[in-house]
């Protein structure tokens, strides 16, 4: 009997932190890699304490351990994409913009990671302009929410109306990023309006809020969505359409699910749930 030709898994990279409650992070990343088709690789870059009510702790890791897992990898693996999630220092985004210079034609999507859901610092506060230095030029994507693109832009508060949102994004594509989306997660009014900019234009994905405190971790599935598309070949545009609209799918499918007393996760496999409770 012939044997069937072998085929090559996709493979994502997540460069991030640690959460042990599973809702954000290397976690929810290597969940919405596997629920999009791709295999999940991961570089450890802090490890953290927290649950559901917020970050109680975090540990960085040394810049020598994260040059010896990436080196590890990519002697290897052939890496498809790259998402970037907390880094947590300065000397981690140097050793991360360094080492993304070994990887030539690999789409990069950068979550802009500065602070927890709860507010915690997860970069240092002086820090945003460094990260934009070193890793805005590597990215072919950075996924800044409304709170974080009015730190790395340098804006004395949120931008709000669709033309301060253009022109935010207008200011940290001035800095080096390619393309940005600022998310309108943490906007107002019944609809979430997230905004692109690529090659010149803007294109506005607004949709109809999903009402649940189970919010942790959106921002990780969001940019590892988009990074599987754009590993599977998927122009800018769609891959960005598509992340959304699996993180709305995941966002609804955990609405009614309970983990923890706080901000609960997505559900990033329905039917296998649905499937174990029947």
């Amino acid at each position: 009997m012939a044997m069937s030709a072998s085929r090559e898994y996709t493979t994502i990279l997540t460069i991030a932190g640690s959460d042990g409650s599973g809702g954000a992070g290397i976690q929810a990343d290597l969940k919405t890699i596997a629920a999009a088709g791709c295999y999940g690789l991961s570089v450890i870059t802090a490890v953290t304490a927290q649950n559901t009510l917020g970050v109680t702790g975090s540990y960085l890791l040394p810049a020598g351990s994260i040059r010896e897992q990436f080196k590890a990898i990519a002697d290897d693996i052939r890496i498809d994409a790259v998402k970037i999630g907390m880094l947590g220092s300065k000397e981690a985004a140097e050793t991360v913009a360094e080492l993304l210079k070994t990887l030539e034609g690999v789409p990069v999507v950068l979550d802009t990671v500065l602070r927890s859901t709860g507010g915690e610092a997860l970069f240092p506060a002086d820090g945003a302009g460094s990260m934009g230095r070193l890793l805005f030029p590597a990215a072919s994507l950075i996924t800044p929410n409304l709170p974080e693109t009015a730190m790395l832009a340098g804006l004395d508060r949120q931008p709000s109306s669709r033309e301060e949102i253009e022109q935010a994004a207008l200011r940290l594509n001035r800095q080096g990023a390619r393309s940005v989306l600022v998310k309108g997660g943490h906007g107002t009014g019944g609809e979430c309006r997230d905004c692109l900019l690529h090659e010149g234009g803007f294109f506005w994905f607004a949709n109809p809020r999903i009402e649940t405190v189970n919010t942790h971790g959106t921002g990780c599935t969001l940019s590892s969505a988009i990074a599987s598309g754009l590993a599977g070949g998927k122009g800018m545009v769609e891959a960005v359409e598509r992340g959304i609209a699996y993180t709305r799918a995941a966002l609804q499918a955990g609405a009614g699910l309970r983990l923890g007393h706080g901000h609960g996760p997505l559900q990033h496999f329905p039917g296998i749930h649905q499937r174990r409770r029947s």
